[in-house]
């Protein structure tokens, strides 16, 4: 019942709402959660960046049973909006919880408290995330439509981590402590219920059939989605991004405290990341109308990288270039989102296609479990370059820093991250799906 036609403005729309959850909760704990570990709760680094991975890696496992699940679902609804709204909800109490823990005494059991919560706040998100970004791929054949129904998600997407990642640094700094955690722990909830809620509501009139998976065990699935040459190189690059832009995230709270000197200036920087996908995330789609997909992918990569890599002087820099080299890697981000999320949907249908079998769900199991798994190692790569870098844990705000502590926390943000993508482009000038290769 997918359709190869333009979709209404209003299914582009509400399919986009969902962002406003995959962006908040895809941000804030990437941001927020290390410094509560290391600089509140003073969690050495090391662990502090175990406790961030293990519930994403959690995630790896559960990603692609959350997709078997959801193409197996049947409800007069529609097969995959149930799951936005149960497991969205879910998401938002498990997310306030996770920054609302009282003083156990012992910062270990402190810990445990986060870890607990945070991975409860991991498994309702793959049966959210999951059936949401399955859906492109049964609401339009069109492969120029999704990259429109694309662009109105990762334009939302941008605008909510954003909003998210300006707004939680903000709001922890104004109340200040722990206190300022648990204000911003429910602040960021109810961005992802108006997210849960929106993505349902808002596809209610989307032509979204039923759902035919392919007979099976889910070995079975995955093998025979591993053996998709272009949507394992897709993935490669796709991860080695997250990675990096993980990394990026983690350190933004860091490099504003101890390299610009001023824990306000988190939000600043975070805006500078983030902000210029606003404008940039249609002019990409509209490059990569004209050029292709994989040709814009490659420009977006290339602006990242270079950007991040002009960051390893920070330290010697005026505030304003590193602003801007910061702006121009957000110009850059905005392309390595829209891009990957545009072709994924194509592996997906050129799939279908040959086998006459649907497993959009397992495709994109796999696909946010090597996500989930990126953004997990991002943050874990940070706190080890931290460690490595001597960096001083502590529960007050005035410790002083090591220089070798401060090296680290600038080169956890440039180097590492700039390299990352660097590398990433190998498999992806390998990719070779196109339009007049799937129309074949």
């Amino acid at each position: 019942m997918a359709t190869g036609g333009e979709l209404p403005g209003r299914v582009r729309a509400g399919y986009g709402l969902g962002s406003v959850a995959t962006g908040a909760f895809g941000t804030v704990p990437g941001l927020m959660l290390l410094p509560y570990l290391t600089d509140t709760l003073g969690i050495t680094a090391l662990i502090a960046g175990v406790i961030v991975f293990a519930p994403k890696a959690w995630d790896v496992i559960l990603n692609p049973i959350a997709g078997r699940v959801s193409d197996r679902f049947v409800d007069p609804r529609g097969p995959r909006r149930p799951f936005l709204l149960r497991f969205g909800l879910a998401l938002a109490v498990c997310f306030a919880v996770l920054f609302a823990g009282p003083d156990l005494g012992s910062k270990w059991l402190n810990a445990g408290w986060v870890l607990v919560a945070f991975v409860a706040c991991a498994t309702a998100y793959a049966f959210f995330q999951v059936p949401y970004i399955a859906m492109p791929a049964e609401i339009t054949d069109s492969y120029h439509e999704r990259t429109r129904l694309m662009t109105w998600r990762v334009s939302v997407l941008a605008f909510a981590i954003m909003a998210s990642g300006a707004a939680a640094p903000a709001i922890r700094n104004a109340f200040g402590g722990r206190a300022g955690y648990r204000v911003m722990g429910v602040a960021i909830a109810l961005l992802l219920v108006i997210g849960a809620i929106g993505a349902y509501a808002g596809t209610r009139r989307a032509p979204i059939g039923t759902v035919a998976p392919r007979p099976g065990s889910i070995r079975e699935q995955l093998r025979l989605v591993a053996g998709e040459r272009d949507f394992r190189l897709l993935l490669g690059t796709f991860v080695l991004q997250a990675i990096a832009t993980g990394a990026m995230l983690a350190g933004v709270d860091y490099m504003s405290r101890w390299v610009l000197g001023d824990d306000n200036l988190s939000t600043v920087l975070f805006v500078c990341f983030v902000g210029p996908a606003l404008v940039c995330t249609p002019l990409w789609g509209r490059a990569g109308h004209r050029v292709g997909k994989r040709v814009g992918y490659v420009a977006a990569s290339l602006v990242l990288a270079v950007a991040a890599l002009v960051m390893i002087g920070a330290r010697s820099l005026p505030h304003w270039s590193v602003f801007v080299a910061t702006g121009l890697v957000g110009v850059g981000y905005a392309g390595i989102q829209l891009f990957p999320l545009a072709m994924l949907p194509d592996v997906a249908a050129r799939d279908a296609i040959r086998t006459g079998s649907n497993r959009i769900g397992v495709y994109t199991g796999v696909w946010t479990a090597g996500e989930t798994l990126g953004l997990a190692v991002g943050p874990g790569v940070y706190a080890l370059v931290l460690a490595i870098g001597g960096y001083v844990s502590s529960t007050s705000s005035g410790h002083p820093q090591p220089g070798s502590a401060l090296t680290a926390i600038t080169l956890g943000f440039s180097l590492v991250p700039g390299i990352l993508v660097l590398v990433s482009l190998v498999p992806l000038l390998r990719y070779s799906l196109t339009e007049r290769s799937l129309d074949a």
